[in-house]
This record gives C-alpha cells, sequence and structure tokens, in this order.
C-alpha cells in the first residue's frame, strides 16, 4: 500500500500480516471447508446423488420417449411399426430367399425372427443413444449440475419403455402363431431387467467415448449392423453352423445379445426348447448383466469432471 505526503513525498505503507500467509492453497481449502467446482465426487456419493435424482431420471426419459415421434402423424406407433416392418424385411430377405429357418414352421420362425429383432433393437437403440448422451446435450450439461451418469442412464430406460410397449405387440403375434401364455413367460421378465442392466453400462460406456470422439456416432451402425448378424436374430445359431467347428457356435451363442434373445425367446414360444440354449445360460445372462454394468458405470464415473468441457 502506497501514501503521498504533502511535500510529494511517498511514504510506503504495508498491510497487516495475514495468518494465512505462507499457508499452501490446498490446506488454505481443508482450512475452509472449499472444494474443486465440478470436481468428481466419490463413488458412493455418487450413487447417493444419482439416487437423488432418480424422479429426474425417469421424467427425462418419458419426455424423450414422447418427443421422439412427436412430429409423425401415426405417432407413438412407430415404436412398433419400426421394428415390425423391420422383421417383415428380414422374413422376406432371409427366411423366403435365402432359406435361414431350415425347415422351421412359421409358427416358430415368426415369433422368433420378430422377438430378435425387438430384443436386438433393444440393445442397439439404447447403444446409440448412449454414444451421443453428452456430446448430443452439451447445453443441459454445461448449463446444470448433476451427475452426468443420468443422461445415458434415462436414455437406457427410455428405450426400456419402448420395448415394454412394443411387448405388447409381440405377445399378439406369439398367441397368433400358437404360443399361448402360460408359467415360462415369466422368464421374459428376469431376462429384460439382466439385459437392462447390460445395456446401461454398455449405453455409459458409449457416453464417454462419444463424448471424446463425435465420429464414434458415425462408426456404430457399422459395429451393430455386424453385431447383429453374428448374433442369430434371422437364423438359428446351431442350425445355420451345423458342421462347422463348435467353437465357433459357442463364441456366438455365449456373445450377450444372443444369450438374452435366446432367453426370451426360450419363454415366449412354445417350440422353442431348451436345446436351443448354450449351457450356463442363466450365468452367462447374469455375468454379462454385472460385469458391463459395474465397469460401464465405474468407467463413465472417471471421467466425470471433464464432461461439457473443452
Amino acid at each position: 500500500m502506497t501514501d503521498t505526503t504533502h511535500d510529494g513525498g511517498v511514504i510506503v505503507m504495508s498491510a497487516p500480516p495475514s495468518p494465512d500467509d505462507g499457508v499452501s492453497s490446498a490446506d488454505l481449502a481443508a482450512k475452509y471447508g472449499l472444494s474443486v467446482s465440478g470436481a468428481r465426487p466419490g463413488l458412493v456419493e455418487y450413487i447417493r446423488q444419482l439416487w437423488s435424482r432418480r424422479h429426474f431420471i425417469l421424467a427425462f426419459s418419458q419426455a424423450k420417449l414422447t418427443a421422439q415421434y412427436a412430429q409423425a402423424k401415426l405417432g407413438q406407433l412407430w415404436q412398433v411399426a419400426t421394428p415390425l416392418l423391420n422383421a417383415l424385411v428380414y422374413y422376406l430377405i432371409f427366411a423366403l430367399i435365402l432359406g435361414t429357418k431350415k425347415g422351421i414352421s412359421n409358427e416358430v420362425f415368426i415369433p422368433f425372427l420378430v422377438t430378435g429383432v425387438f430384443v436386438f433393437t433393444f440393445t442397439q437403440s439404447s447403444v446409440m443413444a448412449g454414444v451421443r448422451a453428452i456430446s448430443g446435450n452439451l447445453g443441459l450439461v454445461r448449463a446444470l449440475h448433476f451427475p452426468r451418469a443420468s443422461l445415458p442412464i434415462s436414455f437406457a430406460l427410455q428405450q426400456l419403455q419402448q420395448l415394454l410397449f412394443s411387448m405388447i405387440v409381440l405377445f399378439v403375434i406369439a398367441i397368433a402363431f400358437g404360443s399361448y401364455p402360460s408359467l415360462s413367460w415369466l422368464l421374459i421378465i428376469p431376462a429384460l431387467a439382466l439385459q437392462f442392466v447390460f445395456n446401461t453400462g454398455l449405453a455409459l460406456m458409449m457416453a464417454r467415448l462419444g463424448s471424446n470422439t463425435p465420429d464414434l456416432a458415425q462408426l456404430m451402425p457399422f459395429i451393430m449392423r455386424t453385431w447383429m448378424y453374428a448374433s442369430g436374430v434371422m437364423f438359428s445359431i446351431p442350425v445355420m453352423l451345423k458342421g462347422k467347428p463348435s467353437w465357433i457356435a459357442d463364441v456366438l451363442q455365449w456373445n450377450p445379445a444372443a444369450i438374452y434373445m435366446d432367453l426370451i425367446r426360450f419363454g415366449l414360444i412354445d417350440g422353442y426348447g431348451s436345446e436351443n440354449l448354450p449351457p450356463h445360460v442363466w450365468a452367462f445372462a447374469i455375468g454379462w448383466a454385472i460385469l458391463f454394468g459395474v465397469l460401464g458405470f465405474v468407467y463413465f464415473w472417471k471421467a466425470e469432471e471433464r464432461y461439457g468441457r473443452g
């Protein structure tokens, strides 16, 4: 601090010493209870914050679902019409032209095909929504403080709600082709729950990758299409690979998309017996869900403080 005298001289005055002089910034922050703005919370605290925003996650997913086809004249009917039209195209190409049903009757093959399309679309849509969860909502991410995992979780929940709406049509198709409601239909509930956990973990992984690499959204459709063809959506893996080395069929049947499709087909379709399932199918279904659910969540949480920056 400086001051001047009447004759033009300068008198230098120093500020009184502070008790915090020489103390490091880290010690000062600890002393006064300060924290870095936007810092990543601990994992347990992060889970607590997510739980406290569960109503926002549900409301956001419902709003996105409602707005998805708001501009279309048929509205929410496209939720069912789109996978049904895909199933029709696959039936014409793969069943009638390429003959992938291999002696399977229409009473089994048509519900088999429609189930595969509906269930795989659930995973496909969750992944694609996850890729854009952060990069496509930067305005929201930068404007508000909330756990960023809310976004990919909300998008996965949106796809689950869409699938549940479509399941009504799937049940009608199954009944029309001779698969009537039975206790085995209850197996669909745990199978879908496990698939939802798996999809959510995968969406969280893709959300972090997509936030750093926007071009990933252009690449993913090709990856998902390859995954679909390798998962037995349009054909039975054991039947199509009969005569090939058994390990090839095992690898394809144990991939998570095929696991969840087969479990739902087994529960829903009367003519689709346990001989079509790989061994230890439920153990694999649980294992895939836990592995991707936990790893995906932790992987996303690790970069929490970097989302929306740069």
